[in-house]
């Protein structure tokens, strides 16, 4: 089945006509919503895991699998992750699911709702049953993590987004390495949130793990924009260098997908949409995007990876590096 192509031309995303494609409704017990998916192709079909939040307000892992990857999915109650309620790491529930694949493993970077706050977690399966818990990779608060599935220099990678204490600082993605995937170091800031009305401002993280493509590493990246009725959450891309992730080759200068049908703008939080997972499909050019939409049902849109090249080549600009004004509070600009 291929998506329907109904909407302008111009438009990087095409949404499948099919939307949601999973809903609270199709689970056999009362579940509030089921939102930001991890994804990744698995035994010949698309394998979805869900974030399922229950009435209770908890959060868990759920495993939903598709032949094409857009119609007749199979929600597998046997088969997922449960928050452990006796470890204070995942006290209040687990979270939006980030999957690598690395060999014949799937490692998954998924937000452990501590006692303490949100925080960084990981785990490996081979089957989506059996889980190996790895720990803590960034304490609280931090989020929006995944992922490369290969080293540098001998040393893995993580993007992550690390929230300052200090109000007026923005919230940015940042680059960590680990010789083992235990001890993380050498932090620094990847992508800056830019300051003002750009599209981009203020808070942003990352979305579904980084896709490698001959250009270098292509991003998905989310943007929260504050507006008078509320927030507006919104996606761009960026492109990382192919053998050092910490330089970034482009970035957006506009978003590419924003929340526009009713199951993105009603819902537990209006006005999102929130990718965590994406599939390059046999092709070689047509990506599925599986996001959530509204904190509230999970959808699917479809786009061309080279049409999303061409637009950062068209439409980039350079990495914004803090700086201090003599006031304390950071701007960015570009360096120079």
């Amino acid at each position: 089945m291929q998506m329907t192509r109904n909407e302008e031309p111009r438009e990087l995303f095409t949404r499948f006509s099919g939307n949601p494609i999973i809903c609270a409704s199709d689970f056999p017990h009362n579940v509030n919503a089921v939102f930001n998916p991890g994804a990744t192709e698995f035994e010949g079909g698309t394998l979805l895991l869900l974030r399922v939040e229950d009435r209770t307000g908890l959060s868990s892992l759920v495993v939903a699998t598709s032949e094409n990857g857009l119609t007749d999915w199979n929600i597998d109650h046997s088969r997922g992750m449960t928050p452990h309620a006796d470890k204070v790491e995942e006290q209040w529930g687990v979270e939006d699911p980030r999957i690598t694949r690395i060999g014949d493993e799937y490692y998954v970077v998924y937000v452990g709702y501590s006692a303490f706050g949100p925080l960084v977690s990981l785990c490996k399966t081979r089957d989506f049953v059996t889980w190996e818990r790895c720990g803590v990779l960034q304490p609280p608060e931090d989020k929006d993590a995944a992922l490369f599935p290969t080293t540098f220099d001998g040393r893995w990678a993580l993007i992550h987004r690390p929230v300052p204490n200090m109000p007026g600082l923005g919230t940015h993605m940042w680059l960590s390495y680990s010789p083992d995937l235990t001890y993380w170091g050498e932090a620094q800031v990847l992508i800056a949130a830019q300051r003002g009305s750009h599209w981009d401002a203020n808070k942003i993280g990352l979305g579904p793990p980084p896709m490698l493509t001959k250009d270098g590493w292509l991003i998905c990246y989310h943007a929260v924009r504050t507006t008078a009725s509320g927030s507006i959450y919104r996606v761009g891309l960026a492109m990382l260098d192919r053998d050092d992730p910490s330089t970034v080759v482009a970035r957006s200068n506009e978003w590419v997908f924003g929340p526009r049908e009713p199951y993105e703008q009603m819902g537990d939080v209006p006005g999102v949409v929130f990718p965590c997972g994406w599939i390059l499909r046999d092709d070689g050019d047509t990506v599925h995007v599986y996001y959530g939409g509204a904190d509230t049902v999970v959808c699917v849109a479809e786009a061309s990876l080279s049409k999303m090249l061409q637009h950062l080549r068209d439409h980039s600009d350079q990495l914004k590096a803090p700086e201090a004004e003599p006031s304390g509070v950071p701007v960015f600009r570009d360096p120079t």
